[in-house]
């Protein structure tokens, strides 16, 4: 615990009202998104300016306690959560779209300011902000940040870091740089901010974000294809690539997650089918109009047997509902919903999707696998009950298998949710010990004391970084995720 004299000092550092230290309020920041682990902090913070940021990680680093960087908490891999000896820094009141510069096509926001806002705010003022994650209607900017937050657009249009021009961040010394600008080219030293975009919190405490926006596209038109083998599928994405057409989404659901969205939504989904691919083209009215034609051709001529095509941006709506209401549709089956992501090159698609299967049959589990197929991205879900200690142990096995098949593939262990505290024990297991001595040493040269989110990503210290999961028998399994 951080000392009753350490916690005065710095509740006057943020003013009273700013500070909390109840149990309720400890109880309600000790958890993300991610389930099976929890810790309490030891208070809760929400600064009032980038002054009290700067003062309270100097303070840190004098007293040696940690600070955990918090936005909306929706986080999937436990990068939000608290250690030992450690206080949460709360962003979301931080939620000010700042500046819209329509002549340089860029957004200044604040870390706390809701992406499904970003969204609204861009197309007002007639520019488009394509990063789009699952859950753009919580998340925060200041997190998409953090973990390099991708979407269902991504395939055409990238990743957050895509679309990050600048940032004023707070480092873990409290020392305030400025990376970046609305300059559309700058070589200048290093790109720092490159260093801090997906560094999960562990870098830089990010007090303001220079968005580059994008012109919106003219037109979209969304298709459903429905096929009988993930294999067939698979197969239609690899050929609309090869093809040179770039969908601005080209999802995939497989039968277990479109049995569940339907009984959850009632689309009218064919429940008999084993694999659904929906795909949104977008752009120029004529491009939209060609592609759509030759997406439609291409899955036909790869065994789909049903292919809709929206008329409509009612009926489009209707039909990528199935993708957005996939993880509420799954998380109905059992008290606990365990979404993760690896991601593959996409010619090994089908091949992961199936080694997830034998996984989950191996192991009497239910998974249901959707994710972004255009880019090799899944996200098996994994349906349990916590309070079960030999089911979440077999959930544990099956991780492990699809995390190492991913990596045999040539995939990676996370394509967007991020490590955290969830993934590093398997993170030496895609980078080698050179490349986790090499992270080290920067986390190491930035923060000599470890008190920025400590215990994300690597360890800097072989000791345990006080994070406790639910249950005696969690720890015993979960302690060699920590060292």
């Amino acid at each position: 615990m951080i000392a009753p004299n350490v916690l005065k000092k710095i509740r006057e550092i943020v003013a009273s009202d700013h500070y909390h230290d109840s149990l309720e309020h400890r109880i309600a920041y000790s958890y993300d998104g991610t389930p099976l682990i929890s810790q309490l902090p030891d208070a809760v913070v929400l600064p009032r300016s980038v002054e009290d940021v700067s003062a309270l990680l100097k303070f840190a680093n004098e007293e040696r306690f940690g600070v955990v960087p918090r936005g909306s908490g929706s986080g999937l891999s436990g990068g939000s959560i608290p250690g030992e000896n450690t206080i949460v820094l709360v962003f979301t009141g931080w939620n000010r779209i700042l500046e819209i510069d329509r002549a340089n096509m860029t957004m200044w926001v604040e870390p706390g300011v809701i992406t499904s806002q970003v969204h609204k705010a861009a197309e007002e003022s007639g520019l488009f902000y394509p990063p789009d994650p699952g859950s753009m209607n919580i998340c925060t900017l200041g997190g998409n940040v953090a973990e390099n937050a991708g979407g269902l657009r991504g395939l055409k249009y990238g990743v957050t870091k895509n679309y990050v021009m600048g940032m004023e961040v707070v480092l873990p010394t409290g020392d305030v740089p400025f990376s970046g600008g609305k300059s559309m080219k700058d070589v200048a030293g290093y790109s720092l901010k490159d260093w801090l975009i997906g560094s999960e919190g562990t870098l830089g405490v990010f007090t303001r974000i220079l968005l580059k926006l994008v012109p919106p596209p003219q037109e979209a038109r969304t298709l459903a294809a429905y096929y009988n083998s993930v294999g067939d599928a698979a197969e239609t994405v690899s050929a609309i690539i090869a093809a040179h057409v770039v969908p601005a989404t080209l999802e995939f659901l497989d039968n277990t997650t479109i049995r569940c969205v339907e009984e959850y939504a009632n689309l009218g989904l064919p429940v008999t089918a084993g694999a659904m691919l929906l795909i949104e083209v977008d752009g120029r009215k004529e491009e939209v109009a060609e592609d759509s034609i030759q997406v439609r051709e291409i899955a036909e001529s790869h065994k789909a047997k049903q292919v809709l095509v929206s008329k409509t941006v009612l009926e489009a709506d209707r039909l990528k509902a199935a993708r957005r209401s996939a993880f509420a549709a799954l998380a109905r089956l059992r008290p606990t919903t365990i979404l993760e992501d690896v991601t593959v090159p996409r010619s090994e698609v089908a091949v992961m999707v199936e080694s997830i299967r034998r996984s989950a049959a191996k192991h009497g589990l239910t998974i249901g696998t959707f994710g972004h197929a255009g880019d090799g991205n899944l996200h098996p879900t994994c349906l349990i009950d916590e309070r079960d200690t030999d089911e979440v142990s077999r959930a544990e096995n099956a991780f492990e298998e699809i995390f190492r098949e991913a990596i045999r593939l040539g995939g990676t262990i996370t394509g967007e949710h991020g490590v955290g505290l969830a993934k590093k024990k398997f993170l030496p297991l895609q980078v080698g010990n050179a490349g986790i001595e090499m992270m080290r040493k920067i986390k190491e040269s930035l923060d000599p004391n470890d008190v920025l989110n400590p215990g994300k990503i690597i360890s800097t210290k072989p000791r345990c970084e006080g994070i406790l999961p639910r249950t005696r028998d969690q720890i015993q399994r979960f302690e060699g995720a920590y060292i």
